[in-house]
C-alpha cells in the first residue's frame, strides 16, 4: 500500500513538474533550441532524480553513448526509457507519432527541438520526408532514435520489428547502435504503481554500415531482444511470473 501512494504522489508532482519547468525555461527556448533541449533534459532528469527518493526507482546508463551522427534503434517499454535516452544523448532525434505535436508543453517543445514526426498511416512518406530533410540540412546533426518496434511492448511480450529502421540504415549510412531496456518492468506502459529497484538503458556495440536489410534486421532484432531479456532478468523479471 505504501509503494502505491508513493507511486501515486511520484505522479502527481512529475505531471505538475512538467509545465512549471516549461514555463520557465520558455523565454530562453523560444529563441534557442538549446534552450529547448536544456528544459528537456532538466525534466527528463527530474524524473529520474525523484524517482530515487521518492518511490525508491534508481536509473543507470550502460554502455558507451555516442556523441556522433548516428542511428539509435531502441527497445521501448516505458516513457521511462524515453526520459533515460534523451537525457544520456547529447542532441537526440526522434522520431515519434504526429499527435505528440499537438500535446500541450511537449508538443512545443518537440517542434522547437524538429523532433522528427511520423503519420502513422503513411510511415513510408514520413520517412522519405525525413531523408530529404536531413539531406537538405534542415534538421541539425544530431542521433536519429528510432523504436524499431514502432510502440511500447510489455516486457516478455513479441512485437515484430518494422521495416522502417532498415530503411534509415540503408539510407543514412551510419552505424546503428542498438538500445536495449528493462524500464518496462519498473514503469509499466499502463497503471500507477511503480516498482522500486535499478531501471537500466543499455548503448549496445555498434552494427556497422552495409548489411543487407535481412541480415541487419535478423542482427538487430537479435541484439536488442537478448540484451534486453538479460536486463529484466537481472532486475528480478520472470516471464511466468
Amino acid at each position: 500500500m505504501l509503494q502505491w501512494i508513493r507511486s501515486i504522489v511520484y505522479i502527481v508532482q512529475a505531471t505538475i513538474a512538467m509545465p512549471v519547468i516549461g514555463l520557465l525555461f520558455a523565454p530562453w527556448a523560444m529563441f534557442s533550441k538549446t534552450g529547448a533541449y536544456t528544459a528537456c533534459k532538466t525534466y527528463a532528469g527530474w524524473c529520474m532524480w525523484s524517482a530515487r527518493w521518492l518511490i525508491g526507482l534508481r536509473c543507470e546508463v550502460r554502455g558507451q553513448v555516442p556523441d556522433g551522427e548516428v542511428l539509435i534503434a531502441a527497445k521501448h517499454q516505458s516513457f521511462l526509457d524515453i526520459l533515460m535516452i534523451f537525457h544520456a544523448l547529447p542532441r537526440a532525434k526522434f522520431i515519434m507519432k504526429r499527435e505528440i505535436l499537438w500535446t500541450p508543453v511537449i508538443g512545443q517543445y518537440t517542434k522547437r527541438m524538429q523532433m522528427i514526426s511520423v503519420n502513422r498511416g503513411k510511415r513510408g512518406q514520413a520517412i522519405s520526408k525525413m531523408m530529404e530533410d536531413v539531406n537538405a540540412g534542415r534538421i541539425e546533426p544530431g542521433q536519429i532514435v528510432i523504436y524499431s518496434q514502432g510502440t511500447r511492448v510489455a516486457p516478455g511480450a513479441h512485437v515484430p520489428y518494422k521495416v522502417g529502421t532498415s530503411v534509415l540504415y540503408r539510407q543514412l549510412k551510419q552505424p546503428c547502435i542498438p538500445v536495449a531496456t528493462n524500464a518496462g518492468y519498473f514503469w509499466p506502459r499502463r497503471g500507477l504503481y511503480r516498482r522500486p529497484g535499478l531501471a537500466v538503458v543499455e548503448f549496445l556495440p555498434p552494427i556497422a554500415p552495409g548489411l543487407e536489410k535481412d541480415a541487419f534486421m535478423k542482427q538487430l532484432e537479435a541484439t536488442v531482444e537478448t540484451a534486453s531479456d538479460a536486463l529484466l532478468h537481472e532486475a528480478g523479471w520472470r516471464k511466468d511470473a
